[in-house]
């Protein structure tokens, strides 16, 4: 009973931690929320938020590059710390200036709240032993 407990029955292993969190949060990061705007871009374009500035046709391709490419990156674990690093500026920006740190309400930006601190843990404890950036021979 105490073995269960415990969860002893549970491998223990921080890689296999950092593998999950790499698979679940960019793979949905890549899927739920960047091919959609991968896929409509020229629909998008034109109407897309440009809370830095830049345009909203460049505010878009940041975004793609953030939700696409470097959650593409997570998923497999290459350059693992990177991708991480733009993921989470990616969520920060759509937290703290797009939904102006609301965590509630209608223009809530509770998600993008929740995606940002798996990427912070990521680009901390980087992609482990069950990634690319360890076959490669890189510092996990």
């Amino acid at each position: 009973m105490k073995k269960f407990l415990q969860l002893d029955f549970l491998p223990r292993s921080s890689d296999l931690a950092l593998l999950l969190l790499r698979l679940i949060f960019g793979g949905a990061m890549l899927v739920l929320h960047g091919w959609g705007k991968l896929m409509n871009f020229s629909e998008m374009s034109a109407t897309f938020a440009d809370p830095l500035g830049v345009g909203t046709s460049t505010s878009l391709v940041l975004a793609i590059v953030g939700e696409v490419l470097c959650a593409a990156l997570l998923v497999v674990g290459a350059y693992t710390r990177l991708a991480a690093l733009v993921c989470a500026i990616t969520m920060g920006v759509v937290f703290f200036i797009v939904h102006s740190a609301q965590l509630s309400g209608p223009d809530s930006g509770e998600m993008s709240f929740l995606y940002l601190f798996p990427y912070v843990a990521l680009l901390i404890a980087g992609g482990g032993r069950f990634s690319l950036d360890a076959k490669l021979g890189a510092r996990a």
